[in-house]
């Protein structure tokens, strides 16, 4: 009786404790990840004035040159949009990173570029230089880049397929989280006054810290452990680790089953998969909804709030709180995906998101076009930020993320992983240039240009993309393989053979 009491105590921990450590390891990696990536967008937007002020007197002091207000709001939009080029480098970096060191070292080594930006933002002002505020954008820039591509990538290989989705968008709630941090952060009551902004632009070292005293503890994917460097001991005690109990046969068959389908093949590179027609709608569908992530305009939103709620009749001394507001609203609705992502599925709320977008960018031209003639249109116009916010956060925000995980294989997923990560980045900085000069020369008509992006999006979610909700890669494979191969191999079709369409690809072939 003792004896079957103590096994049934263990096996009770066991299960409490699984979750612990998974939701530990999803903390320890995500606060020096994803966060941020949320959190830099943010910080920007408070000491806009001042930096704007600042670069202004450096070259008054160095060329006795005074600027012009284009002048100055160019050199300001460059300082904002060169962390997206960063991120871009980083977005590139990450595939080989992950391959040679691993998910997990990846992310540590990944900080390097984090101190060394936060270094030269601190000593920025001190320097009289706001060169090297560039150069620190840029370096927090490839932090997040590679954050951004690895941090799914290790949460997807890591969770349990009944719970891939919910952690693999956990990365879009610390984003959030992050964003939300860097807004509160950035209160002129905080860091955000005159004399400390060089401070806030330094404060993203402090999540990094917490990273590197953390993040050893927990393994490295379980994924990666067998298919990438062949120990199957060190997977198992990964799995026995993550979910605190003995590992399942099921699971463990299922990563046996992807190594031996990938046995013999080296990992492939980004251009490989441009030529490679078995992945060719897998590409397509990274690259356009990657793509809309960023054309949608939410995150330009951060990037330049001051413009937007300015724009929308908000008082000056009111928009830095009311900036929180957006930022706790897509906090909310990630937390709200994250809930309902294993009941409604991928498809479901990211062509949900696009479509709810799409209708609150037609309600906010409408509002800002009236707002001269009705007084409380400003009211609507603000409103309609936030329900778009909250529209991205319950779509596009997270399921982006997740869905390269689950539509490639080991080999394929780090080049897939640079490729959507660089489209997000190269679109993101156009959009982060073009931004306030979009919104100066539409005036009411800025969001127009972004509705249209949220409406091809949804349409091209619910024509072609398949749901993946608790699907094996194989299943996955095999939905996919109808569109990569429609109208050819009709007798493989008939034979229902799409395991992984070795068989129709060779025919194809």
């Amino acid at each position: 009786r003792r004896l079957c009491f103590c096994q049934g105590l263990f096996v009770c921990l066991s299960v409490c404790l699984s979750p612990v450590t998974l939701v530990l390891m999803v903390a320890s990696a995500a606060i020096g990840g994803t966060l941020q990536y949320g959190y830099n967008l943010a910080i920007m937007n408070a000491p806009t004035t001042f930096i704007q002020t600042f670069i202004n007197e450096t070259f008054l002091e160095r060329w006795d040159i005074q600027l012009e207000d284009y002048q100055v709001t160019l050199v300001w939009t460059i300082i904002v949009s060169i962390f997206s080029l960063g991120g871009f480098a980083g977005a590139i970096i990450a595939g080989p990173m992950t391959i040679y060191f691993g998910r997990k070292k990846c992310l540590l080594l990944n900080n390097i570029f984090l101190m060394t930006g936060a270094l030269f933002a601190v000593t920025s002002r001190a320097a009289k230089s706001f060169e090297m505020i560039m150069i620190s954008r840029v370096l927090v820039g490839i932090n997040a880049g590679i954050s951004m591509n690895v941090q799914p990538m290790y949460f997807g290989e890591s969770a349990p397929k009944h719970l891939r989705g919910a952690i693999s968008l956990s990365s879009a709630v610390f984003t959030a989280f992050g964003v939300v941090l860097g807004q509160v952060v950035g209160l002129r009551e905080i860091l955000g006054s005159e004399p400390c902004w060089q401070y806030l632009l330094a404060s993203n070292a402090i999540p990094g810290l917490i990273q590197l005293l953390t993040l050893p503890w927990f393994p490295e994917s379980p994924r990666y452990l067998l298919i990438d460097r062949g120990d199957k001991e060190a997977c198992i005690n990964a799995l026995r680790r993550l979910r605190g109990c003995e590992v399942q046969n099921s699971e463990l068959d299922e990563i046996l089953q992807e190594q031996a389908e990938t046995k013999g093949l080296r990992p492939s590179r980004p251009w490989d998969l441009f030529t490679d027609r078995s992945v060719r709608w897998q590409l397509i569908t990274v690259v356009i909804i990657s793509s809309a992530m960023q054309l949608c305009g939410n995150d330009s939103i951060y990037f330049y709030a001051s413009y937007v709620f300015k724009e929308a009749g908000i008082s000056n001394d009111k928009i830095q709180y009311v900036t929180i507001g957006t930022g706790t609203c897509e906090f909310t609705a990630c937390i709200m995906c994250n809930l309902m992502i294993e009941r409604k599925g991928r498809r479901f709320m990211l062509m949900g998101g696009f479509i709810l977008m799409t209708i609150w960018a037609i309600v906010f031209t409408i509002a800002l076009s009236f707002e001269r003639y009705v007084s409380w249109m400003s009211y609507l116009s603000m409103g309609c930020i936030f329900t778009y916010i909250l529209s991205f956060g319950m779509g596009p925000a997270g399921v982006t993320g997740v869905l390269p995980t689950e539509i490639f294989n080991q080999t394929a997923r780090p080049a897939a992983y640079m490729i959507a990560g660089s489209m997000m980045w190269l679109n993101l900085f156009i959009t982060g240039m073009i931004f306030p000069f979009l919104v100066r020369e539409l005036s009411e008509y800025c969001f127009v240009p972004f509705g249209a992006v949220c409406l091809l999006s949804a349409l091209y979610v619910g024509l072609f993309l398949p749901e993946t909700k608790g699907k094996s890669l194989s299943a996955i494979t095999s939905e996919f393989h109808k569109l990569n191969y429609k109208g050819q191999d009709r007798m493989c079709a008939s034979e229902g053979q799409y395991q992984l369409g070795e068989v129709c690809h060779s025919t194809a072939l």
